[in-house]
This record gives structure tokens, sequence and C-alpha cells, in this order.
């Protein structure tokens, strides 16, 4: 392993933080139990009842060829790897309770597969699901491209069972922005703003675009060397928007257990179900850290920011 820098806090276990951890992961599920199981999503899934879960957000391989720990994921034609993805949606919906979300993240090269497959699903005469909006994140990392457009966006998919009955908490994710343009009212009342230690700011209604999200890096204390984690941020204003407090939260493909975390951190229960020992014990850190640190980067005091 190369010499990281002084200044580099990407997460790493000693021998002695993998013996203290790795007791606490589970191979299989138990019901009302908050847990990080280490086991095929595959076999997991068949053990766990229809209906079970509040919010899902799955987070699949991207149609990309790449090295996880000890597994390599291999590309697919787009008729091989829409039938992957099918497969995965309709068991998670499976368990999705009636009234639940679903979240579904995807690249530009994966997304609209995914939306074929969502489109193609029945939730079993239940209620036929719906895609009933796409996020759109930016994802600022890289160095860029010689000969293209640098890759920086990804896609969410929000995904319900009934279109007349979910759960969404828009006051929970507003974001608080500064106000450029003052407006006052006719009687010269502040309008949709107030004046704070911060200056002039405004509680705003989220968009399905976000740019204020930060991919985890060396220098953030998130930061494990997962190839494709996801910042808590991003989960956090998915878990509030979409759960209550006490809610169960799976995340199947659950890499480092970044939902988990986070959903520990702000009171929900979690189910993360990760093929890869390595990240088993790095999202149990993280989640025994979160007992103690339940802050969240870019979310304080309840309230979003936009940078």
């Amino acid at each position: 392993m190369k010499e990281r820098a002084s200044m580099n806090r990407t997460i790493t276990l000693s021998a002695e933080e993998i013996c203290l951890v790795a007791p606490k992961i589970d191979h299989v599920f138990i019901e009302n139990k908050n847990q990080v199981i280490n086991g095929d999503f595959n076999e997991i899934n068949k053990t766990i009842s229809d209906k079970y879960f509040d919010l899902i957000i799955v987070d699949p391989p991207y149609n990309l060829t790449k090295q996880y720990s000890t597994t390599t994921f291999k590309s697919m034609d787009q008729d091989e790897y829409l039938k992957y993805v099918y497969d995965i949606f309709k068991e998670c919906l499976r368990v999705l309770k009636h009234n639940g979300t679903m979240y579904v993240c995807g690249d530009w090269k994966t997304s609209f597969i995914e939306y074929l497959a969502l489109q193609n699903l029945d939730t079993t005469g239940v209620a036929t699901n719906d895609v009933i909006n796409r996020i759109t994140w930016a994802r600022d990392k890289g160095r860029g491209a010689m000969n293209n457009w640098k890759n920086n966006s990804e896609d969410i998919y929000m995904v319900v069972k009934d279109k007349a009955n979910y759960y969404f908490d828009v006051e929970a994710v507003k974001i608080k922005k500064k106000v450029l343009a003052t407006y006052k009212d006719k009687n010269g009342n502040n309008k949709d703003w107030e004046t704070t230690e911060e200056g002039n700011v405004r509680m705003t209604y989220p968009s399905n675009i976000w740019f204020d999200i930060t991919v985890p890096f060396w220098s953030m204390s998130e930061n494990t060397d997962h190839p494709t984690q996801k910042s808590e941020k991003l989960f956090a204003k998915l878990i509030l928007a979409s759960s209550k407090p006490g809610d169960k939260i799976y995340e199947p493909f659950a890499g480092v257990c970044t939902a988990g975390v986070v959903a520990n951190k702000l009171g929900r229960n979690y189910t993360c179900v990760e093929i890869e020992k390595e990240y088993c014990e790095l999202g149990q850190y993280r989640i025994d850290k979160s007992e103690i640190d339940k802050t969240i980067q870019g979310y304080e005091g309840g309230v979003f920011r936009d940078k």
C-alpha cells in the first residue's frame, strides 16, 4: 500500500479495528435489527418479507468494468444489463411497502437502461410502480477529458408504488441560500427572506438539479477507498425527504454503507447488504462512529447549505 499524505483523512482499518467490527457483521437477515450483512443480495433478499421497508436506496454497479475490492464487475451488452437491473428492481420493489419510495442511482450510460427496466416492472398486482422524478446531481470529480466533455453528472430516479399515497417532507430538505435581490412587499416587509448573521438568506424549495454535492475525497473524514462511494449529504436528502424517524431503510449493494450511516445519524433503522467483506468492515466502522458523531457535511442545524 502506498504511503498517504499527512493530510489524507481516508478511513483505513488496522487489524485491531477489524477485530472489533467483524463480530458485529451478520450473514443472514434478522427482522427488526439494524444490520450490516455480508452476503449476496440475490440470496439475502429472498429471506426478507414482502412490504418490509419504508425506503430503499439502490446503487447497483453501473455498466462499467470496475474492480471492487476482491471482485470485478464486467460491463455487459445493453439487453443483458437491462435484465440484470430489472431483476434487482423487481426484488427491491417486492420488499418495499405499498406507500414506500425507492431511489435508483445511475450514470449517463446506465440510467436510461434503468428507466426502461423500471417502466416494465409490475409490482405483483399491488400497484403499478411509477417513476415520478429524476434527480440529476453534479458529480464534480476527476481531472477532465482532453477530447470530450468532462463526465460531471449522475442521475437518481424516484420510484413509488402508489402516486396517491407516499411520504415526502419537502420542509426537511429546503436549502438556505443567500438572497441577492432583496425584494420587499408593498408594506416594506421582507418578501420570503430574512436578515441573519450570515447575511440575507431565504429558505428555498429544492429542485431536481443538485449542484451542492461534494463527492467524498481524500481530505474528507467520510472518505474510503471504495471507488464509487456516495456522499452522506446526498443520501441525507433522500432519507430526510422520503422517510420518518424510526422508518426502515434498505441499502442493497451497500458498499461502505453510506445510507446506513446516515440513517443511523438521522434516527432511522437500517439494513445494509454488501458482498465484499472489506466494505462491510468499513461500513460497520463508520456506523459505530456515527453513534458518537452525528454531523453530516453540508447539513448543519437541520438546514442544507447550497455549497
